[in-house]
């Protein structure tokens, strides 16, 4: 993947330090080198832009700060209004005439966000979102599910082809435990409604009775019914199995609803039931040409060499497991989509299982095996600690939802009601609330853990969605007051708060270039919520619509449309509506 020199303003002044450098020191360097060495000064006093000297200091044995001053000697760019040396680095201040045009007429023109950021970028297959059926969605999902609906869309952002791919888990011992709870205990009739959740309630049902029968009598024989119902499902015939076909249909509305909700869509989904018979006849196969090996009645590949255990992949009893599916999905999907990389978007604690997935494709000469690769996250926790479906102590996605969007309606937008309409305040609602959950799940980086407060995340004088969603509102409520004046010449926004948010907004591109190439969606919230302080503290201190002339007012009226429209770009790549009035 090769990242494109996107921004207009960087490209040009890292093309002018190039050239002196080049001809000043006879120092060979790539363009692409100088433009990533330039950085924003940590305090905006020390100007708008820096260049860092220390890639030079070794080739020309001279210190990073001699370096700097040398560069600073009649240094002049139709961009720069002066630029001086400040330790290791080469410090410039824009040419406001020239530089808030050029930022600012990109956001107005929208140029700025049709941009390729990358080329030669191979095919993309993310695989994200893998919820079990027969059990509930709950908030924990929702890292997964936003984190790589993000992934997704800033991919596609830049330039790449990008397919989007879920592999629900439909087959497993987790599906028969909840069938063989629905047949043998249970007694309730399912419900009209939501009955995908109320499976999940039987599931945890079910493993608590099984827990509770551990070392009994009953023991064997719960285990002797759970293989029954598992045979007859990899057989597709059975009371089971026509069980299964009925209960399975909840799950699927339960997902479906859910994804509905969230806005996200699925290039194809693929089934656990899909790849279940095929990946155990993978694995006869390479048994029969020795690659795997059988002990104990299992069959499996030894992987001791790699530091990675055994990977079993069939059961004595003839049923596969989670690394015999994968196997088969891996090839599958490159095979449907003539991918050059696949990435998959799952928890860390199974980091282990993919090493062996990856190991064992490439153990069966699977030539892709090197273009697979696992993002890993952290979990989400509630307050009190972590969460468990089999346990029971989860908060249901449905009912979480139901409370956010009332709670929303109850703080924020009953008080509307004389104005709006009920259907404006559902939908603000329902916007608001995603937007809580999203952000919130993107907010933090992949490798830490996220605890879920639901009244934290709804905050709206806070590093939350809502927070954002309400400066962006705000923004456009001014906007529709004011008079019909458009926007003119930029060269007037010499305050600093003013400068402050026209550096940032140059910085949209290099953010999502980050965020993809770390798969770190959370430096996008940070730009996005440090954007939103920044523009309050303009507006603060810098009336628009009562600027001192027309022509600030006609200016400071253009920087606020540029910052409403990167407010909306930056949240619709974490996949986040914004509500025009809130």
């Amino acid at each position: 993947m090769q990242f494109n020199f996107h921004n207009t303003l960087y490209a040009s002044l890292a093309e002018a330090i190039l050239g002196k450098i080049q001809n000043q020191f006879g120092v060979k360097l790539e363009l692409g080198d100088v433009y990533n060495l330039l950085v924003l000064p940590p305090n905006p006093k020390q100007g708008d832009l820096a260049f860092g000297c220390f890639k030079l200091a070794k080739d020309l044995k001279k210190s990073p700060a001699q370096i700097a001053t040398e560069l600073a000697q009649d240094f002049s760019h139709f961009l720069i209004k002066s630029s001086q040396a400040a330790g290791p680095y080469l410090n410039f201040f824009w040419e406001p005439s020239k530089v808030n045009e050029l930022i600012i007429n990109e956001f107005l023109s929208e140029e700025v966000f049709k941009k390729t950021l990358v080329s030669h970028a191979p095919k993309t297959i993310i695989e994200y979102s893998q919820p079990n059926t027969h059990k509930e969605l709950h908030v924990g999902h929702m890292r997964n599910l936003c984190y790589g609906n993000a992934l997704v869309r800033i991919y596609r952002y830049a330039g790449v082809d990008t397919m989007s791919t879920t592999f629900p888990g439909d087959m497993g011992t987790h599906v028969a435990k909840c069938l063989w709870y629905y047949k043998k205990h249970n007694t309730e009739k399912p419900p009209k409604e939501r009955k995908g959740a109320w499976l999940g309630t039987l599931y945890t049902a079910a493993n608590n009775l099984l827990e509770e029968q551990r070392g009994s009598d009953k023991e064997e024989k719960n285990r002797a019914e759970l293989t029954e119902i598992l045979h007859q499902l990899l057989s597709e015939k059975g009371e089971y199995f026509d069980l299964w076909k009925e209960t399975r249909t909840w799950s699927v509305e339960l997902m479906e609803s859910v994804y509905d909700w969230a806005g996200v869509k699925f290039d194809k989904w693929y089934w656990e039931s899909d790849v279940d018979a095929a990946s155990v006849d993978l694995v006869k196969k390479y048994y029969d040409k020795g690659v795997f090996i059988k002990d104990d009645g299992a069959i499996g590949i030894d992987l001791t060499d790699e530091k990675l255990g055994f990977c079993l992949l069939l059961k004595s009893d003839g049923t596969g497991l989670y690394a015999t599916k994968d196997v088969e999905l891996a090839r599958r999907k490159f095979e449907d989509f003539k991918a050059q990389r696949s990435l998959y978007v799952v928890d860390n604690r199974q980091s282990l299982h993919f090493k062996q997935v990856f190991k064992t494709l490439e153990k069966i000469g699977f030539e892709q095996a090197k273009d697979c690769h696992h993002l890993q996250y952290e979990m989400v926790e509630l307050t009190d600690g972590a969460m468990s479906s089999r346990k029971g102590n989860i908060v249901a996605l449905q009912a979480l939802i139901d409370r956010m969007q009332e709670t929303i309606k109850l703080e924020y937008l009953n008080k509307y009601k004389s104005e709006w309409s009920d259907d404006e305040i559902e939908q603000t609602a329902h916007i608001i609330a995603a937007g809580a959950i999203k952000y919130g799940m993107n907010r933090t980086d992949a490798n830490k853990k996220i605890i879920f407060d639901m009244g934290e995340w709804l905050k709206l004088d806070g590093e939350s969605g809502p927070y954002i969603q309400y400066v962006y509102a705000r923004i456009n409520s001014m906007l529709n007051k004011m008079d019909s004046v458009s926007p003119g010449s930029f060269e007037k926004l010499i305050d600093p708060k003013e400068s402050a948010l026209i550096n940032h907004l140059a910085k949209f591109n290099q953010v999502v270039q980050t965020a993809l190439e770390k798969h770190a969606t959370h430096v996008l919230c940070q730009y996005t919520y440090q954007l939103a302080k920044l523009y309050n503290s303009f507006y603060a201190e810098c009336s628009v619509a009562n600027a001192e002339t027309q022509e600030l007012k006609a200016a400071r009226k253009g920087l606020s449309i540029a910052v409403s429209q990167a407010i909306k770009n930056a949240m619709c790549l974490l996949g986040i509506e914004v509500p025009t009035k809130m």
